[in-house]
């Protein structure tokens, strides 16, 4: 065996010195389930979900928290193992409102039957609303787990409604702490924390406010990183359904940046934006406007063709043609009668770098003036 080896279910695997069990069994292809673990984060262990059997090790180790060793000998699915993750599945399943019809009772061997008649089940608010994109609901099917041992936990706190764009539901949260190292950690906000303890325990903006009085830009980095439904955006509860949606990648269009998105597209309406995680230069990044601010597009207002005012001062419908070269002649006239500094440009927030790029070039090298400026305003 080599220096930076070990034992992966019976396989002898590599590993780079630092990497951790869940780094390495994911590079050779081996799958170890999470609900805490946020990639690019610092590991916290917090839900159990990922721990695999070390051969000498007194207890189940997480994976994502542990690091790899030479001569190690790890099993990801042995009995024990998956016998303390149906446990804690259970248990969260318990700990609060997860109405996803996971926890109802089925007997053992009807497992299929049950999956099939939850699928009928959809298209009611009972539901949760992120039925069919939950983890927590992924591993409770995956593992068969039922939650009717333990009696449930409605939780204390009421749904937070306040926000313009989010919601935040407390009885679904499972405390994994995903959203508060996407704020902390990915987008560095720092708006939101872990507060109390014990039963108390809770995810607080500043001292336990609403996320709207709070430090929070919305950008939505929490919401794409919540396993479960105890985030979800407010324009697209109970009416995005994953399976319904088509996933369209794109690139934003309010910057020059160039941030990938997956636009969710139901009956040809954009109803969900999420970041596209492996894409740059974003990485799964989003601001507010890129991630919420795609009503726009829907507006009433928007023209939808050039407008030329007449003599009495009414907009009438023109073509592109005539337009361009309205606005051409009326430049020429500009500059003829009043020297190329009578003109200024305002390049649009919107453009791309290339277009805002051309602008400039056309002010200073065609129209000879330097009063050229970008609006970061929208």
């Amino acid at each position: 065996m080599s220096e930076n080896a070990f034992f992966l279910n019976g396989n002898e695997v590599t590993f780079t010195p630092g990497q951790t069990i869940l780094e390495v069994a994911e590079a050779n292809g081996v799958r170890i389930p999470t609900l805490c673990h946020l990639k690019g984060t610092t590991p916290t262990g917090a839900c159990r979900i990922c721990v695999v059997e070390v051969k000498g090790a007194r207890s189940l180790m997480p994976s994502c928290a542990t690091p790899a060793a030479r001569g190690m000998d790890v099993k990801t699915e042995s009995p024990r193992v998956i016998k303390a993750r149906r446990m804690v599945l259970e248990l969260l399943l318990a700990s609060g409102n997860h109405n996803c019809a996971a926890p109802g009772g089925v007997a053992d061997d009807d497992w299929t039957g049950f999956q099939l008649g939850v699928q009928n089940m959809d298209g009611t608010g009972d539901l949760c609303p992120v039925w069919g994109d939950c983890k927590l609901q992924e591993l409770a099917f995956q593992y068969q787990v039922r939650g009717s041992r333990f009696t449930p936990n409605p939780g204390k706190y009421p749904t937070e409604l306040k926000n313009p764009l989010i919601v935040r539901d407390f009885s679904r949260c499972i405390l994994c702490g995903r959203c508060v190292q996407a704020c902390n950690e990915v987008q560095v906000n720092r708006a939101i924390s872990h507060g109390y303890r014990g039963y108390d325990s809770k995810i607080v903006a500043a001292e336990d406010k609403a996320l709207i009085d709070s430090e929070c830009v919305f950008c939505g980095e929490c919401v794409q990183a919540c396993p479960v439904g105890a985030l979800v955006e407010k324009k697209s509860r109970y009416v995005w359904r994953p399976w319904k949606a088509k996933k369209i990648r794109t690139t934003c269009p309010y910057c020059g940046v160039g941030c990938q998105q997956w636009l969710h597209v139901q009956d040809g309406k954009i109803v969900k934006v999420t970041g596209v995680e492996d894409g740059a230069p974003n990485k799964g990044r989003l601001c507010v406007k890129g991630r919420f601010g795609y009503d726009f597009i829907y507006s009433e207002e928007r023209l939808k063709t050039p407008l030329i005012r007449d003599e009495k001062g009414d907009f009438r419908p023109a073509s592109w043609d005539e337009a361009l070269n309205l606005v051409a002649d009326k430049f020429k006239q500009i500059i003829a009668e009043s020297g190329p500094d009578a003109l200024a440009g305002v390049s649009c927030a919107r453009s791309i770098n290339e277009d805002s790029y051309q602008m400039q070039k056309l002010f200073r090298a065609v129209f000879k003036t330097n009063n050229i400026d970008h609006c970061a305003r929208t």
